[in-house]
C-alpha cells in the first residue's frame, strides 16, 4: 500500500500544538498583565474641556470651585498648575449642574447588542469604543461580554484566565438550574467611571452545552433568562451593551432576545456583506421560530454600521454603495473606517478614547477620534430617542 504523501496529524501532535500556543498566550498575557498591575484611566480634560463637556462656562466651574460646591482641583506640587480634571469629576460637575444625561426613571433601559453571527467584523471593537463614549458623555453603562473568547473583558482591564472566576464571576451560573436570581453577582466596577462589566472567559463556552440540554426541557427558560437577568439590573444603568459570540448558538439567542435594538458591524466586502446577508436572513427566520416559543420581540431600532471601510479600495467602495442601497433606511450615515490607530490601541488591550500624551496629537489619531465619535453619536441620538424624557432636549437642538 503506498504511503501518504503527508503524514496524518495525530492527537499527540494536536495536543502539542495546543501546548506551544497556550505557551504564547501566557507570555502575551505577562506582558500586557503584569502581576499586581491594574488598569488605569489616566485621561485628564482642562477646565476648557472640561466645561465644553459639562455644558457650562469654565468661569461657572472656578465658581463652583471657589464657593465649595466643588472641589479645588489638584495641582502639580512643583509647577503649581492645575493637573487637568479627571473624568470622575467631571461627572461630580455634572451632578452639580444638573447636566448629567441620565434616562428618566419611566424611560426604558437600552438594551443594546452589537451582533453578527461572523467573527472579524468589528464586533468588540465597536462595543468597547461605545461604551467608553457614552461613559465619557456621562451615561451609566453596563458591557455583558456573552463570548468565551472574552476580548472586551481583557480590553476593560481583566485577565479572563486569571481574573475571572467561571463559577461565579460570569453569565455562566446564572444560566445553571437554580442559579441566581439576579446578575447583581457579576457586576464588577472598571476602571472608567460610569462602566460597568459582566466579564467572560473560556468557561462560558461550556454553557453552550448545558443550554441545549436544557433547551429540550425548557425552551422559554433558555431563551428569555438573559433578559430576565438585565431585568434585575437594568434600573441601575442608561445603557447596557451585548458583546455576543460571533455563531448561532443558545448564548447568541438568548441575546437577540434579552435586546431591544441591534447594531450590525459589516465591512463592505463580499465574503462579509454576503455573511451580514445571510445573518439577517437567519435572524429574521429565528426570530419567526422563537416568537412561537416565548412571543415575538420588537426592536426599537435595529442598523447596520460599515466598519473597516478603506476609502482607497474601490472594492469597498462599490459594496458601500450597493449596502446604501440594499439597506437605505437601515443603514447607519456614520461609518468606522480601517484604521492602524485601532489596530496600534488593540495590540496593547487598549481603546483609542483611552490613549493620552503625544500619540493624541498626530493627525492620524485625529482622523480616527472624528470617525468614532460620528458612529458612537449617531449611535447615541438614536438610543436618545427612545427616552421620552429627551424629547424636549432633542428638539431644542433640532434633533428631532
Amino acid at each position: 500500500m503506498e504511503q501518504p504523501v503527508l503524514p496524518p496529524v495525530t492527537l499527540a501532535e494536536l495536543d502539542q500544538l495546543s501546548t506551544r500556543a497556550s505557551t504564547v498566550i501566557g507570555r502575551l498575557r505577562d506582558r500586557l498583565f503584569a502581576p499586581g498591575s491594574t488598569k488605569t484611566l489616566d485621561l485628564r480634560f482642562t477646565v476648557r474641556k472640561a466645561a465644553e463637556m459639562v455644558g457650562r462656562s469654565d468661569k461657572l466651574i472656578r465658581d463652583a470651585e471657589a464657593d465649595g460646591r466643588l472641589p479645588e482641583p489638584e495641582k502639580d506640587p512643583t509647577s503649581g498648575r492645575r493637573t487637568g480634571y479627571t473624568l470622575a469629576q467631571v461627572n461630580e460637575m455634572r451632578r452639580v449642574f444638573g447636566t448629567l444625561p441620565h434616562r428618566a426613571p419611566e424611560d426604558p433601559a437600552m438594551v443594546l447588542a452589537v451582533q453578527n453571527f461572523k467573527g472579524g467584523v468589528g464586533k468588540s471593537t465597536t462595543v468597547c469604543h461605545l461604551a467608553q463614549f457614552l461613559a465619557l458623555k456621562g451615561y451609566r453603562v453596563c458591557v455583558i461580554d456573552c463570548d468565551s473568547q472574552a476580548s472586551t473583558t481583557s480590553v476593560f482591564g481583566l485577565n479572563p484566565d486569571i481574573d475571572v472566576d467561571e463559577e461565579e464571576e460570569t453569565l455562566y451560573p446564572f444560566f445553571r438550574h437554580g442559579g441566581p436570581k439576579s446578575l447583581h453577582y457579576a457586576l464588577r466596577g472598571t476602571y472608567w467611571p460610569g462602566i460597568a462589566l459582566i466579564p467572560a472567559n473560556l468557561g462560558l463556552y461550556d454553557a453552550e452545552y448545558e443550554f441545549a440540554a436544557r433547551m429540550a426541557r425548557d425552551q422559554t427558560f433558555v431563551l428569555d433568562r438573559l433578559r430576565e437577568g438585565i431585568e434585575s439590573i437594568k434600573d441601575e444603568f442608561d445603557v447596557i451593551l451585548m458583546d455576543p459570540p460571533p455563531a448561532l448558538g443558545m448564548l447568541s439567542l438568548s441575546v437577540l432576545r434579552a435586546a431591544n435594538a441591534i447594531v450590525i458591524p459589516a465591512p463592505p466586502n463580499n465574503i462579509d456583506f454576503g455573511s451580514t446577508a445571510h445573518f439577517l436572513k437567519m435572524m429574521g427566520a429565528t426570530l419567526n421560530e422563537l416568537a412561537r416559543a416565548g412571543g415575538a420581540r420588537d426592536y426599537s431600532f435595529i442598523k447596520i454600521l460599515a466598519t473597516k471601510m478603506n476609502d482607497g479600495k474601490s472594492a469597498h467602495q462599490a459594496i458601500k454603495r450597493m449596502m446604501d442601497a440594499v439597506f437605505p433606511h437601515d443603514m447607519l450615515n456614520a461609518v468606522l473606517k480601517d484604521s492602524a490607530e485601532i489596530d496600534n490601541a488593540a495590540a496593547n488591550l487598549a481603546t483609542v478614547y483611552e490613549l493620552t500624551g503625544a500619540a493624541t496629537r498626530t493627525e492620524t489619531h485625529r482622523r480616527c477620534r472624528a470617525y468614532l465619535d460620528a458612529v458612537n453619536s449617531e449611535i447615541e441620538l438614536l438610543i436618545r430617542k427612545t427616552w421620552p424624557s429627551h424629547h424636549k432636549s432633542l428638539r431644542k437642538e433640532g434633533l428631532l
